[in-house]
């Protein structure tokens, strides 16, 4: 059996995880690297963006794209709005102080968690997809000395999926152009670099704080938007995109946004291909090995810097 067609399609389904992936936790990485606190409610943000997806998505009715794109710019702005005032109402009560912070964020998780539950219910639900029009995948192989062009039997994609990888890569774009082209980005980099020193020159970092916790939550509810016409709404979803966000951001280096984006595109890849391949379960091993030998041997992550 030739193996580089499906090797092929491995790579696609395993880009499409990454894209997710990435975006999730560039949302993680950038709340710790600016303001220097673990987000355990993380994973519930992802969850609340898909569970108001359907939401939106049901409430406006009509053709699938339009309750789609509705969901794509609501469901961000509602999540990121929610972290805002999470951030203002506890974070900043307990001082952004790590041990702190990590409590008050899973007492957090758990509110989020059960008012969905109260309010969405237990159901795992779909939501349609925009478009999704099966795609045959074409192969290259080489037939009696000249390159010939096939396309073998079940080897396919969706027009969606290839449209949630463009978006990830044009949304991770975005962000670093954000970070590293704009007003904004420059003040979030001063509160990174110094809090103290920022305040002297009269940046107001705690709503600095609120914003970069409501932009973190609003990448995972985004994230979130876009998967969720390929699996489904549950309001008990989040554990798995917090795990694997961490893994990232380890891997990567805590706050270092190159570092998860390369790190996201890895873990997506080995996962896409050695899951189908092989199994998810060697998937998950793989990832957990491979984050335990960088705690091992290189604590900062593959681009993050020691500290003194």
């Amino acid at each position: 059996m030739d193996l580089g067609p499906y090797l092929m399609l491995a790579t696609l389904e395993g880009l499409v995880m990454a894209s997710v992936l990435a975006l999730t936790a560039v949302g993680l990485s950038l709340v710790f690297g600016v303001m220097r606190v673990v987000n355990i409610a993380h994973g519930e943000f992802f969850m609340l963006g898909a569970v108001l997806a359907w939401v939106i998505a049901q409430t406006v009715g009509g053709h699938p794209a339009l309750g789609f794109a509705v969901a794509l710019v609501g469901a961000p702005l509602i999540v990121g709005a929610i972290a805002v005032a999470a951030d203002m109402t506890i974070l900043k009560r307990v001082s952004y102080d790590p041990e702190r912070t990590i409590v008050a964020t899973i007492g957090l998780l758990y509110i989020i968690q059960q008012m969905t539950l109260m309010g969405y219910g237990p159901e795992a639900r779909p939501v349609e997809a925009p478009f999704n029009t099966r795609l045959a995948l074409p192969w290259v192989e080489i037939a009696d000395g000249r390159l010939a062009l096939y396309w073998p039997w079940g080897l396919a994609t969706t027009s969606y999926k290839l449209a949630v990888i463009g978006a990830g890569a044009a949304v991770l774009l975005g962000v670093w152009a954000m970070m590293a082209r704009t007003r904004i980005g420059l003040v979030m980099r001063a509160v990174q670099a110094d809090r103290d020193m920022a305040t002297a020159f009269g940046i107001p970092v705690e709503r600095v704080y609120a914003m970069v916790f409501g932009i973190g939550a609003a990448l995972a509810a985004l994230a979130a938007v876009l998967v969720v016409p390929i699996s489904q709404a549950h309001y008990l979803m989040g554990a798995d995109p917090l795990l694997l966000a961490f893994t990232v951001v380890i891997i990567g280096g805590l706050g270092s946004l190159p570092g998860t984006v390369v790190a996201a595109i890895l873990i997506g890849l080995s996962d896409g291909i050695i899951s189908v391949f092989f199994s998810p379960t060697l998937a998950k091993i793989i990832a957990t090995l491979l984050v335990a030998c960088v705690l091992v041997f290189r604590p900062q992550g593959l681009f993050g810097t020691r500290t003194a």
